[in-house]
């Protein structure tokens, strides 16, 4: 199941390169650079093929890729070479305009938002089904006794929480998006309390761990049960799907959560009163295994996207990648107020596995269920390589953009060496922040 999930990640992660990458060689075809080579994954090809001018590659290892452009290389020269200047021949690189230089290096990063937004209109234009928890919340301090940005808003157990910062919510799903994205700030929230209507003022906390916004709540969710896994404890003591427990160690259970605090208790079994189709049943339920599950999956909320127009599906899908957008930048904003990078900035490894990890786990529940959950991890990972391509580090896009738009201010090439320390410090920062990435990963693993 391992070697799927990587493989999956894999795959995933290659499409959003060759899309990449697609963009720098279109853009190149277009302003008459010369293209030597195209490769997906790094490393010794194991696969190339050459079709016209251009050399196909399928790099060893399947993580990254590049296109190769004739006389990228010349800035390389500075290092041993004295002159001023480096004469490009025609066709080359350096031998195109500035602007022409611009326009392919924005080529990548505008290739994978435009590859995200296609994806997005996709889905929403067939439409999908999602599986989510109710708008109503369960305070955490009930469970762990600490105070939170809930709790200081005045926020109850039950509450159904149905706007926040002016934004309709309906369901679990949309909540916690508006909470996550506003870390520190302060925001009007409406809440249904008994059919009562009532607005509050909440400023999530920013969660270190992850970069997000939380306000300390758990989703309400019946304790109503859905399935059973076949020779689970819940099994053995014969619960069944449509079971709805109402007691457990004689507390009454509102919700999972109630039934989870119980279960913090560590007993060696719990003494459980079910509603079954209406009629009281016992049940004793083996937790002397701490830390095993239970073997019970509850019932949620299951609903089907409607299929969209052509021109519904466009504009959804500019809308949710422009959210997506907005969110990447937010992010980058959130890397300098002190979070764990280590928990909250994921490398390729990571990416990879999360992403077969997400597609395996659709694929379980139906093969559509499974394509949504890539497809739309992938159109996430494309718009963050956008944004990330886009920052204004030596060797990255955005980094090349800066030294085009200094040549065309100046009407002259900076001087070679500098340009190839510029890159030499790239490579070392881009270096540097890979093996911090990686460290988060090896460290995510061991703690998995």
């Amino acid at each position: 199941m391992i070697i799927l999930k990587i493989l999956l990640g894999l795959f995933g992660l290659g499409i959003v390169v060759f899309f990449h990458e697609l963009g720098h060689f279109l853009a190149a075809r277009l302003v008459k650079i010369d293209v030597e080579a195209f490769s997906i994954g790094w490393g010794n090809p194991i696969f190339k093929k050459k079709i016209g001018s251009v050399e196909y590659r399928l790099g060893a290892f399947p993580v990254g890729g590049y296109c190769k452009m004739k006389g990228e290389s010349d800035y390389n020269e500075a290092w041993e070479n004295t002159n001023k200047g480096i004469k490009p021949e025609e066709g080359s690189y350096l031998a195109a305009s500035p602007a022409a230089r611009i326009l392919v290096a924005v080529g990548g990063p505008l290739f994978n938002l435009l590859f995200a937004i296609v994806l997005l209109c996709f889905l929403w234009g067939f439409g999908f089904e999602m599986q989510t928890l109710d708008n109503r919340i369960v305070l955490a301090s009930e469970f762990s006794g600490e105070t939170f940005p809930a709790d200081k808003a005045g926020l109850e157990t039950g509450d159904r929480i149905i706007s926040i910062n002016g934004k309709e919510v309906n369901y679990y799903h949309e909540v916690q998006e508006n909470i996550a994205i506003n870390p520190e700030k302060n925001l009007p929230i409406t809440v249904d309390r008994n059919g009562k209507i009532i607005d509050l003022q909440v400023t999530p906390a920013l969660d270190k761990s992850s970069g997000a916004g939380k306000i300390g709540v758990y989703f309400w969710t019946d304790s109503e049960i859905e399935n059973v896994a076949e020779g689970s404890p819940a099994q053995k003591a014969g619960l069944l799907p449509g079971d709805v427990i109402k007691t457990a160690n004689n507390t009454p259970i509102r919700n999972t959560v109630d039934l989870m605090k119980i279960m913090e208790q560590k007993s060696d079994h719990l003494d459980l009163e079910i509603d079954r189709g209406g009629s009281a049943e016992r049940a004793s339920l083996d937790t002397s295994n701490p830390g095993s599950d239970i073997g019970i999956s509850w019932k949620i909320i299951t609903y089907r996207t409607p299929n969209l127009s052509i021109p519904a599906a466009v504009a959804k899908g500019f809308k949710e990648g422009y959210k997506n957008l907005s969110v990447s930048v937010k992010s980058l904003r959130l890397l300098f107020k002190g979070i764990d990078l280590t928990k909250a900035v994921s490398g390729p490894v990571r990416i990879t596995y999360m992403m077969g990890d997400m597609a395996a786990q659709g694929f379980v529940q139906s093969i559509g269920t499974g394509l949504r959950y890539f497809i739309d991890f992938i159109a996430i990972i494309s718009i963050a390589l956008c944004v990330m391509n886009m920052l204004p580090l030596p060797i990255l896009d955005g980094g090349m953009i800066i030294l085009f738009l200094v040549e065309m201010i100046r009407k002259k090439p900076a001087h070679p060496k500098a340009i190839s320390i510029f890159q030499a410090c790239g490579t070392v920062i881009i270096f540097t922040l890979m093996v911090f990435a990686l460290f988060g990963d090896i460290l995510y693993f061991i703690h998995r």
